[in-house]
């Protein structure tokens, strides 16, 4: 049987996301991780550079119910169908358990084992829309086997689709660029904490919580904040921002390098996710980058990270104060979260991630 994995995103190439930077690091590049005929969407634009391996279906129409999703994932499926032979392919990769790709896919090669990875935002839409929550019952009866990074993960899924065969379930911890943990860009030595540079990193989408985090801003002392987040969303905090002036610097939606150069910049990371995080990849990439990270302990991050983070109630602004005043006073705990995140990432390079997926397709064929 063949080693080729076939697997797609619904999501237009250049969106933002762990997920996608995931997705891209596995299957894409001059020398995959894991070898593949990988898809995602075609954007409006044309864009200027396509990672190779990467393949993008023109399908109009993305949505999430009622008959204009039924048939979206029926355009997905012809696009798949012809792009695709099916004697080519070994196994199935569906990135996540709801949206059209993943029953597109099922349908389009309807005779390859399939390995489901759930990544959180697919839990969270199917709390939100009926069709998706159909589509994620769908995906955990017809999937060989269901890929968690956290045992958080399998919990929230069997919560949503307590009949789900639990043996189905492995639990394969996403990971980070292995040369991100050999080779880190350079920190610059220590410098005074009289002043703490924070830096939030991602969507601003609600379940990140990042309002929470502005609305303790304003009685938090020698503090500011960088956001690097996609300039749509970050304008849409316009009435939020506007109070706080020039406490809140926006450094644009920057690629992973630009980011992980960014993190020198800074005295720490804001995680103030308010629901789940399947894993927190931004985070593990902070720590590798020698970034402390600061962290509301939800569900994924409080495996993730545990005690190699600071745990602390971003919904609580005085809590959130204190916990930044320790920060910039205590003498060696910035040090010390250093030290603990970089132990932490080491734990979690990509390499590990492929190679546990591949071996999981070997035992599936």
């Amino acid at each position: 049987m063949s080693h080729l994995v076939a697997t797609a995103l619904d999501l237009p190439f250049g969106s933002a996301g762990g997920s996608v930077e995931l997705f891209l690091d596995l299957y894409t590049g001059e020398h995959p991780l894991v070898s593949a005929r990988a898809f995602m969407l075609a954007p409006q634009a044309r864009p200027p550079h396509v990672p190779t391996g990467l393949g993008l279906l023109a399908v109009p129409g993305k949505c999430l119910s009622g008959p204009p999703f039924t048939q979206y994932v029926h355009g997905l499926r012809r696009a798949l169908f012809h792009q695709i032979d099916p004697s080519d392919i070994g196994a199935l990769h569906l990135q996540h358990l709801t949206f059209g790709a993943t029953p597109a896919l099922i349908r389009a090669l309807p005779d390859h084992p399939r390995i489901a990875l759930v990544h959180g935002t697919d839990l969270l839409f199917a709390e939100a829309h009926r069709d998706q929550l159909r589509v994620l019952h769908e995906t955990a009866r017809a999937a060989d086997a269901i890929v968690v990074p956290t045992a958080a993960m399998a919990d929230r899924l069997l919560h949503l689709a307590p009949t789900t065969d639990r043996r189905k379930i492995e639990k394969i911890p996403w990971g980070i660029p292995d040369h991100l943990l050999t080779a880190p860009p350079p920190r610059p030595g220590h410098r005074p904490t009289s002043h703490l540079r924070l830096l939030y990193a991602g969507r601003l989408t609600a379940e990140k919580g990042v309002e929470a985090l502005l609305h303790a801003l304003p009685i938090t002392h020698a503090v500011e904040l960088s956001i690097a987040a996609p300039r749509r969303q970050f304008h849409a905090l316009a009435a939020l921002l506007r109070p706080l002036g020039g406490r809140v610097r926006y450094l644009g939606w920057l690629r992973r390098p630009q980011l992980w150069k960014a993190f020198a910049d800074h005295d720490a990371l804001m995680m103030p996710s308010t629901t789940l995080e399947a894993m927190g990849l931004v985070a593990l990439e902070a720590q590798a980058c020698g970034l402390p990270v600061l962290y509301q302990p939800v569900p994924g991050l409080n495996e993730a990270l545990a005690a190699t983070g600071l745990a602390t109630d971003f919904t609580n602004p005085a809590s959130l104060a204190r916990d930044l005043d320790r920060l910039r006073t205590s003498p060696g705990l910035l040090p010390a979260l250093q030290a603990a995140g970089r132990t932490n990432a080491a734990r979690y390079p990509l390499s590990a991630t492929a190679a546990a997926l591949t071996d999981l397709g070997k035992r599936l064929s």
